[in-house]
């Protein structure tokens, strides 16, 4: 009995240290949360179900980690379906699979670099873009979405005729932006923030190629995707 006692009084030291956490409105008990894009939200995520990989090591790993550990009673489901070197078009064709038949509550959408980067017509790239939401929508009215927009930084190869890669990429930001006015989303502008880092920090201490955040930019990524989820699902 004294054993059984003591193992109490110290899991209840330990949920007492678990990481400090404010409730989030977008989140309900049993809510399955997916983040989607391309390889920043991969984050080289595991392709099994070993739970130690599964959510890769970027923004979605620590938004997940945070509300996993802080939420545990809630039991909410967190999923990662990015993958490396996708645009809309690759995102289209495994929308089914990899997003509708998941079931989302809340879906988190990053895409857009690499559709620049592969010259994706921008009208194609809004429509695509626009279909799938509808479809999710359609699937789940209910939905809670998240539009992240693309961002980029001066660095590595992108130096290198940076002002018209930045226009470039400005031009998918709009187109996000509409949408998620369009379809009353959660708008997360991760590009002010990484300009305003850059006040702090040289360029390279957040993202290392002008696309890739290093683990220091993945985390001003989950700070600001928090931060205007919560501004748009507002706690009563």
């Amino acid at each position: 009995m004294k054993s059984t006692h003591l193992i109490l009084l110290l899991l209840i030291g330990l949920l007492g240290r678990l990481p400090a956490a404010e409730p989030i409105a977008a989140f309900a008990p049993g809510a399955r949360i997916l983040f989607q894009g391309d390889s920043i939200t991969d984050g080289n995520r595991g392709r099994n179900a070993d739970p130690n990989h599964i959510l890769g090591h970027g923004y979605a790993f620590i938004i997940s980690a945070k509300f996993g550990a802080g939420f545990a009673a809630m039991n909410l489901d967190f999923m990662n379906r990015g993958s490396s070197g996708n645009t809309v078009r690759e995102l289209q064709k495994r929308w089914e699979k990899d997003t509708l038949e998941l079931k989302p509550d809340v879906l988190s959408i990053l895409i857009g670099v690499n559709d620049q980067s592969h010259a994706v017509p921008l009208d194609e790239y809004g429509r695509t873009y626009d279909d799938l939401i509808a479809q999710a929508r359609t699937a789940n009215p209910k939905l809670r979405l998240v539009l992240c927009e693309p961002f980029t930084l001066p660095v590595g190869k992108r130096k290198d005729g940076y002002a018209a890669w930045r226009i470039g990429i400005r031009a998918r930001q709009d187109v996000v932006a509409k949408l998620a006015a369009k379809h009353d989303a959660a708008l997360v502008r991760f590009q002010p923030v990484f300009d305003a880092a850059c006040k702090i920090a040289p360029a390279e201490h957040w993202i290392w190629d002008g696309v890739h955040p290093t683990y220091s930019g993945h985390q001003l990524m989950a700070d600001e995707w928090e931060r205007a989820v919560r501004a748009k699902w507002s706690n009563p």
